[in-house]
């Protein structure tokens, strides 16, 4: 049996490899089996993905709901997965903190804490007090009794602040306080990805599946990029064809969608295989 530090040693020394990976962020049990199935070694909760499941928009899930959503990922398969945990479920410092405690004891080995507010009067934190939420989040992992992976977020790219030069600041202070992966979701560019890399001393984190974006991994990888995630895209991806198919059924009484649907007898072996390996999630 994989072990949650055994879990957290093999997520630590993916990032100390000094090769990229793709870490998927599938959005619930299914979908976390069916990508570990295929072949990847590390998975990411999408909180965008998760709230869509549940019929809700981003950012609508309570704490206490997506810890209940982290142990059932967690458990899924015997991957290690590192959640994405919004900006910590509150303004303070301590609000972070908790999160991260909460995270791990749900089963997760890593985890990303952003700096942005979700208020459109203010849509980032202020400098100082982003750098204090990190730092907080910095030493409830560091207390816990196995390598958490925390990883910081600078979300200006994702609120109308395409500024380069306070990403990049905001980053460098993020890895001072002691995170362990850097992450700026929505850079767009080559030349971008590439200033913050070469900016930065840890592993970055690159979000690929924005429209317009059209890097490929190799090239990611070219770039000094260590992890590359996909955030919401595997799930807008599967909703997208659920809502092309509903269409063609509305509005022209067709069903030509059902021709690249996956099979009944692939799913459930699939799924099969996937119980008989890890038993029943929970």
């Amino acid at each position: 049996m994989t072990t949650q530090s055994d879990k957290a040693r093999q997520f630590q020394s993916f990032h100390a490899a000094g090769e990229a990976f793709i870490i998927p962020n599938p959005y619930d049990i299914g979908t976390a089996r069916l990508l570990a199935l295929a072949g990847f070694k590390a998975l990411a909760t999408s909180s965008a993905g998760y709230a869509f499941s549940r019929g809700l928009p981003d950012n609508a899930i309570g704490r206490a709901q997506m810890m209940m959503h982290l142990a059932e990922m967690a458990s899924a398969s015997d991957l290690p997965v590192s959640a994405d945990l919004e900006n910590g479920f509150g303004d303070a410092p301590e609000d972070c903190a908790e999160t991260i405690r909460q995270a791990a004891a749900a089963g997760v080995v890593g985890g990303s804490i952003e700096d942005a507010t979700g208020r459109a009067d203010q849509p980032i934190y202020a400098f100082e007090a982003s750098v204090e939420r990190v730092h907080a989040a910095v030493e409830a992992a560091r207390a816990l009794p196995f390598p958490f992976t925390l990883t910081a977020r600078a979300e200006n790219y994702l609120n109308g602040r395409p500024d380069l030069d306070d990403t990049i600041r905001r980053l460098q202070a993020y890895q001072a306080a002691g995170a362990d992966v850097l992450y700026a979701p929505g850079l767009k560019t080559r030349e971008d990805i590439a200033a913050v890399v070469g900016a930065l001393e840890r592993p970055v984190n690159v979000l690929m599946g924005l429209q317009g974006v059209l890097l490929g991994f190799d090239e990611l990888a070219a770039l000094g990029v260590r992890r590359v995630s996909v955030g919401g895209s595997l799930a807008r991806a599967a909703l997208g064809a659920f809502l092309r198919a509903a269409r063609e059924m509305r509005d022209h009484g067709s069903f030509t969608f059902t021709s690249e649907a996956a099979s009944g007898n692939e799913l459930n072996q699939a799924f099969a295989t996937a119980a008989a390996k890890w038993g029943g999630p929970g």
